[in-house]
């Protein structure tokens, strides 16, 4: 099986990340921090504002499961992608909505799924689309966060099933 992988910033990982472990022809979803200017940044160090760091969710995926665009699609109804760093309760630079590619063909997929969206939404969508950036692996606390306490609040129900 030959997988692909993109990183996506929608706010909180542990909201983003408890939808996606849910989708089918995901492989595999681990919760860090991209694209910013300090090496191995700590949560503490990015919830500061000044490291220029995203909360991301990078995913691997099998692309003859679920195709990039549908990964978008998905990404695109769990989040605010028209609100500039924040989601929800959320504020600062690292809740920004992003996308983080890692082909010109994916590059192309995201710009084409916020054109979608804006469309859709008939507002302004802000989410940063850009090459990936280093990426950190958050803290192992953070890993499978919704599955190990229960807190679900920011998942979006019923947007998954049938995927």
């Amino acid at each position: 099986m030959a997988t692909e992988t993109i990183t996506l910033g929608g706010g909180c990982f542990w909201c983003t990340e408890a939808v996606f472990v849910k989708v089918q022809g995901v492989t595999d979803v681990e919760s860090g921090y991209s694209n910013g200017h300090v090496q191995r940044p700590s949560y503490e160090q990015v919830c500061t504002g000044t490291t220029g760091h995203n909360e991301v969710v990078k995913l691997e995926y099998d692309p003859a499961q679920i195709g990039v665009r549908d990964i978008l699609a998905i990404f695109f109804l769990i989040h605010d992608p028209t609100t500039l760093n924040r989601q929800g309760p959320d504020e600062g630079d690292q809740y920004r909505s992003a996308i983080f590619t890692f082909s010109p063909a994916q590059e192309a997929a995201a710009r084409a799924g916020a054109a979608q969206a804006q469309a859709a939404l008939k507002q302004k969508v802000v989410t940063q689309v850009a090459p990936i950036g280093a990426f950190y692996k958050a803290e192992g606390y953070h890993q499978q966060y919704a599955e190990k306490t229960g807190h679900h609040g920011c998942a979006v129900p019923g947007v998954v099933e049938g995927i």
